[in-house]
């Protein structure tokens, strides 16, 4: 991976190199994905979507169902 990523550390390694691999690695591209999508992703689990959503809403953003 070489593109910094912005999410945070306590989602996980796999979780994080999993979405950079899909060219998710900043907070704002997540601002109304849908939840679904991001499950079907290897390695994107609940704990993961959880912390997203934490970090999003203190953003004043949020994930879709």
């Amino acid at each position: 991976m070489t593109e910094e990523s912005e999410l945070p550390a306590s989602m996980g390694r796999v979780s994080r190199r999993e979405l950079a691999l899909q060219g998710l690695t900043r907070l704002d591209q997540f601002d109304g994905a849908s939840e679904k999508h991001l499950l079907s992703i290897h390695g994107v689990g609940p704990k993961a979507i959880r912390i997203l959503r934490e970090h999003l809403e203190a953003a004043g953003k949020r994930l879709s169902p």
